[in-house]
Formats: structure tokens, C-alpha cells, sequence
């Protein structure tokens, strides 16, 4: 696509642009500034803390939005649902080129009960974008035309890989403190685990979202449990924080394709995770990662204890984990987006 046409493209990105306001980045923070370098002009709402307040922000911007301009409407599993369901209508009231923006990782079921007309918005968009193959299999069954895959990204060049020869019960958890996320699973696995290692230690990084970070604060002071919550910290910040840990987890309950377990993987840092909705689309067991099923720390920490005590296989999955990483890398998504947009 030449600098002119991406000129004439204006785009507006609705979506939870929430990262100023102490949560986690997510799509709407880091495309518009990533398409702006490629000549796109992109407007992204609402940053809002008010959820009726980002609502309305939202709504007044597609209203007010330029005939031409082609919306990207972020869409999650939760009661944001909400969010994408209205903005759509509103884009093809207007007459907008739309498109859905697939992330949450509980979308499929958000779909089986969703009625007719929710449906049929989604089928008349312009496209909805799918970032991994996990919902890309599950929305099969509504024979959509318009479904195209975009993968989430990294820049690459960001994560600098680090070779960990020998491996020690420092554990890693990165993600909002969200009861959807299983923070609590990290803490009851860090207990089975000092029951072998009286050393073992697990560092918590992120916002909080629900209430889950207070509870497990007031729990690890209780039980003077060896666990550190940094908060949010900055892209830069966490993962030189990455390097002083050996093991990467994730606790979730339902799951697309997450950053933070892309990241983890191009550092370095063998990832142990749950099996759940997209996870075992983007991790290959014993190859990229180990899955485990959710809630059931004996398993996660027995999978922890594997690598640690089999470092050779811990290296080889970490060496083939960032190989799976360079996949994500911003260099190669883009000609994506920018074709989308042409």
C-alpha cells in the first residue's frame, strides 16, 4: 500500500483504552500509535473510567465520525460485550465500515446465547478479526464469510532472550488481578511447592481489577507466604523485573491468545499454564510449554518441579518457545492490519 492511500485512511478504534487509568494495555493502547507510524490517521475511545460515561464516549464518537472512516470495535466475553453489541449498530446505522475485533477467550459461549439479531450484527460487519485459531475453530459453526486472522503482536526486538541453564523455584506471574485470571491458584501452588523447595519464591505482576489483589495481599501476610506484588509495572520495567525469575505461570480460567504468555515466551521463561479455551493453540505440551488442567495446583507445581529438575528439557522448550514468539513479531502482523485498511 503506498504512503498516499494510507494517508486517506482514517480509522477510529473503540475499545477499554484504560492503561492511563492503572490497567493493563490492551489492543486500543498500542494499534493506533503502531498504525500511525505506518501513515494511518487513527482516533481511539474511550478512556473513560465510568463505564456508562465510555459508553456514551464511545456512541458520541461514532456518531461524530467521518463517513470514510473504518471503525475497529474491540470485543470481550464480559459484560463489555455490551460495548461492541452497541457500537456496531451505531457504525451500520451510520453507514461506517466496521469491523469486530474478537479478543475474549469466553466469546463462543457469549455467542450460543446470544440472540438472532446480536448474531446477524456480527455477520453483516465488515469483518471480525480472530487473533487465534482457538476462535477460529470454535465460530466455525456460524459460517461467517467475513472472519479474517490477525494475531496479536510483540516487538521481538524488545525481549531479549535468556538462556537459564540451570533452574531454580522462582516463579513468575504476570496478568490483571482478575477472579477470570485465578490469581489464587499462583498462591496454592507456591504452597506445594515450598513443601519441596523451602526457597521458593512467586512475584505477582499487575493491576487490580476486582478486588483480587487486596484479598491475596491480607492472604500472603496472614500466612507470611514469600510473595511480592510489584502492581502494575511498565512494558520496559517488567521485563527487566523477568530476569531475577526462572519459570513463567498462568493460572487463568479462560483465555484467548494472551500477551503476557507471548512475552514470557520470547524472554525465555518456560511457561507452565492452564489448558483452556485458546492456550492450547498457541502452546504446544512439552514442546512450547506445559499444559496443565485448571484449579489444580498439585499438577501445575509437579510441572514446575519437572523442569526444574530436568533442565535440558526446560531449555529446549524455552528455545522453541521463542521461535513460536518470533511469529507475533509487529514486523510481520502489520502487512496484515495495513492490507485490512487499505
Amino acid at each position: 500500500m503506498g504512503r498516499d492511500l494510507k494517508l486517506k485512511v482514517k480509522v477510529l478504534h473503540i475499545g477499554n483504552k484504560l492503561e492511563s487509568k492503572g490497567n493493563s494495555p490492551t489492543l486500543v493502547d498500542v494499534l493506533p500509535h503502531k498504525l500511525a507510524i505506518e501513515g494511518i490517521e487513527v482516533r481511539s475511545v474511550s478512556s473513560m473510567k465510568n463505564k456508562f460515561l465510555r459508553l456514551v464516549h464511545m456512541s458520541w464518537s461514532i456518531i461524530h465520525a467521518p463517513k470514510a472512516t473504518h471503525i475497529l470495535i474491540d470485543t470481550y466475553s464480559t459484560s463489555n460485550f455490551w460495548y461492541a453489541v452497541v457500537s456496531g449498530f451505531l457504525a451500520r446505522l451510520k453507514g461506517n465500515k466496521f469491523s469486530f475485533i474478537l479478543h475474549g477467550g469466553n466469546l463462543p459461549q457469549r455467542f450460543e446465547s446470544s440472540p438472532e439479531f446480536i448474531l446477524k450484527l456480527f455477520r453483516l460487519a465488515d469483518h471480525n478479526i480472530l487473533p487465534s485459531y482457538y476462535l477460529l475453530d470454535r465460530l466455525k459453526v456460524y459460517n461467517w464469510k467475513n472472519i479474517v486472522h490477525i494475531p496479536n503482536f510483540i516487538d521481538i526486538n524488545q525481549y531479549p532472550f535468556l538462556t537459564r541453564s540451570t533452574l531454580q523455584p522462582r516463579i513468575l506471574w504476570v496478568r490483571a488481578f482478575d477472579k477470570v485470571y485465578n490469581p489464587k491458584l499462583a498462591i496454592e501452588v507456591l504452597k506445594c511447592l515450598l513443601k519441596q523447595y523451602p526457597h521458593a519464591e512467586l512475584c505477582m505482576v499487575g493491576p487490580e481489577k476486582d478486588g483480587s489483589l487486596e484479598q491475596l495481599k491480607k492472604l500472603v501476610k496472614e500466612t507470611a507466604l514469600p510473595v511480592i506484588f510489584p502492581g502494575k509495572l511498565s512494558k520496559e520495567n517488567w521485563i527487566n523485573l523477568s530476569k531475577d525469575y526462572d519459570i513463567f505461570i498462568n493460572t487463568t480460567n479462560i483465555d484467548n491468545t494472551p500477551v503476557s504468555v507471548i512475552e514470557a515466551m520470547a524472554l525465555g521463561l518456560p511457561v507452565v499454564t492452564t489448558n483452556v479455551g485458546g492456550i492450547p493453540y498457541l502452546i504446544d505440551h512439552l514442546q512450547t510449554g506445559i499444559l496443565v488442567e485448571p484449579n489444580d495446583a498439585k499438577a501445575m507445581s509437579s510441572a514446575i518441579i519437572n523442569l526444574i529438575e530436568n533442565p535440558e528439557t526446560a531449555q529446549n522448550i524455552a528455545t522453541n518457545a521463542r521461535k513460536k514468539a518470533e511469529s507475533f513479531d509487529w514486523a510481520k502482523v502489520k502487512r496484515l492490519w495495513l492490507e485490512l485498511l487499505s
